[in-house]
């Protein structure tokens, strides 16, 4: 028996937002943080990025990331009452970056090992792991969650999703890869960085603690794509949509089907394409095909996505301007991993 999950708490942090509501508020307004950043291109001039505000330049990589994350755990802390935050078994589950240049596997697990160590400050009973990595890597979270829960896990569960392209290596291999939106690149994305938190917990643990119900996780599914985007074809959805349709396996299509749909698509052409087949392939599932990409906002936030996703999604059901009960948010990470989360309303039977 599948237990229901669900959504108690959000928190983000982003170059357009300190908070998950001012985030979200933005986001919703069209408010663009594209500006200029101390690091220079091949024609000598600087970068454009979507860089946190209260991050000195100096910064990089998993210095910038650590402060990001620890700033939506300080927004969950709070939002959710310490004895209960820290009173019973926690498990944090973190998504980081994929191993790239200016990211490395050691400075993945100094990031885990550093957000740890805070947790140890406060708490002899929280569990710390990497559970995902890339875009997609928050949804491995969420998808854990679930299998967790209906194995009769009573824990609160942290997703922290945290990225930042903010590294002169990572900038430099960007450029290599023609994926750094400049002049002469037309298939490239804005660097950006941030991070999120969804607090989840099965529903009868909820019940019993008295927490709000921000949202209900329909769904959670993880598959892998082939076709990467170094492939001489590209892609042709089949990932994707293995994710999606495991998703929304519950849900009585087309009676149910998704009216919001958020995605990491970024600007690059591979994800673009991805896409248009995935819509082709599985038209039943969407109202309308029609989406929203935050990365017009904030830039490519990454491993951030998948968490900062869902945040959207809820506080689109908080205030009302939803376009109905259910939400997926869809993303893919570099390494073909691909990920879809279905989120529903509260109170929706």
């Amino acid at each position: 028996m599948n237990a229901q999950v669900e959504v108690v708490a959000v928190a983000a942090r982003t170059p357009i937002g300190l908070t998950a509501e001012s985030s979200a508020a933005s986001v919703r307004a069209g408010i663009c943080r594209y500006a200029e950043y101390p690091f220079i291109d091949p024609r000598g001039e600087p970068v454009v990025v979507s860089a946190d505000r209260l991050l000195e330049p100096k910064l990089e990589g998993r210095d910038r990331m650590v402060p990001l994350a620890e700033s939506v755990l300080e927004e969950i802390e709070a939002k959710i009452d310490q004895k209960i935050l820290y009173g019973g078994k926690l498990s944090v589950l973190l998504a980081l970056p994929e191993t790239r240049p200016g990211f490395s596997e050691e400075d993945a697990a100094w990031v885990a090992e550093s957000l740890a160590a805070r947790f140890r400050a406060k708490t002899s009973s929280a569990r710390v792991e990497i559970a995902g990595r890339g875009h997609a890597g928050a949804i491995r979270a969420v998808e854990q969650v679930k299998r967790e829960c209906s194995e009769s896990r009573d824990n609160l569960f942290l997703v922290v999703g945290v990225d930042s392209y903010h590294h002169a290596n990572t900038f430099m291999w960007l450029e290599r890869s023609r994926r750094f939106a400049q002049p002469g690149i037309r298939s490239g994305f804005i660097p950006g960085e941030g991070a999120g938190c969804l607090a989840l917990m099965s529903a009868g643990l909820r019940r019993r603690l008295r927490l709000p119900q921000l949202a209900v996780v329909r769904g959670a599914c993880t598959a892998q794509e082939r076709l990467l985007r170094d492939s001489d074809t590209g892609s042709f959805g089949v990932g994707m949509t293995q994710a999606v349709q495991g998703t929304v396996a519950g849900p009585d299509l087309p009676r149910e089907s998704v009216d919001d749909l958020y995605t990491d698509i970024n600007g690059e052409r591979y994800r673009s394409e991805e896409w248009g087949f995935v819509a082709l392939r599985a038209p039943s599932v969407w109202r309308s095909a029609k989406y929203k990409a935050p990365s017009d906002c904030w830039g490519d936030v990454g491993a951030a996505f998948g968490a900062l996703g869902g945040v959207l999604a809820v506080r689109a059901f908080a205030r009302g301007y939803a376009r109905g009960p259910r939400a997926l948010v869809m993303a893919g990470s570099d390494s073909g991993l691909r990920g879809a989360m279905l989120l529903q309303a509260p109170q929706i039977p």
